[in-house]
């Protein structure tokens, strides 16, 4: 079992002495990978004057760089994310299918479950915390720890990402 606040108390530890975005989101994956686990680990950036979201923290850089922008689209996901601030759950690939035109890359990497999660500093949405693992793997007991273990820390960690 394991002890959620041992790995929080990690965690403090680690941010603690962590300078810039990659050490910020590693202490974060490494977080996330002892309360709920994922096979795959990113961080985006979002920039809403412009219309584009980044990714700056990646778990699998040949599948998932962090080089680039790539603009936003307006749909479901963007309504749940976005605009309603709530975590966006897929447990499915055809639920992935819906809203991530490179689902078949997600389903190559084993992965058919999803939560992408805001992150919301000042009233803003800053990124999302992005966690992907095999069908069905994010059920309401692990979408929980989520938010109890992970939310606060990833808010730790965009701040600490963002002074550079």
């Amino acid at each position: 079992m394991t002890d959620y606040f041992a790995a929080v108390a990690r965690f403090d530890a680690e941010i603690a002495e962590t300078k810039g975005a990659e050490q910020a989101f590693k202490a974060l994956q490494t977080l996330t990978q002892e309360i709920v686990g994922a096979k795959l680990f990113t961080y985006m950036t979002v920039d809403m004057t412009n219309e584009l979201s980044r990714r700056v923290y990646t778990s699998d850089a040949a599948n998932y760089p962090t080089s680039g922008t790539k603009p936003l689209h307006y749909d479901h996901w963007f309504d749940t994310v976005h605009k309603a601030r709530q975590y966006f759950i897929a447990n499915s690939i055809e639920a992935i299918a819906e809203v991530f035109p490179d689902y078949p890359l997600i389903q190559s990497l084993g992965c058919e479950s999803v939560v992408n999660m805001p992150v919301i500093l000042g009233g803003e949405l800053v990124g999302t915390l992005n966690m992907l693992d095999v069908a069905g793997y994010y059920t309401a007991e692990r979408v929980e720890l989520i938010r109890r273990y992970v939310a606060v820390p990833a808010k730790l960690a965009a701040m600490v990402a963002a002074k550079g």
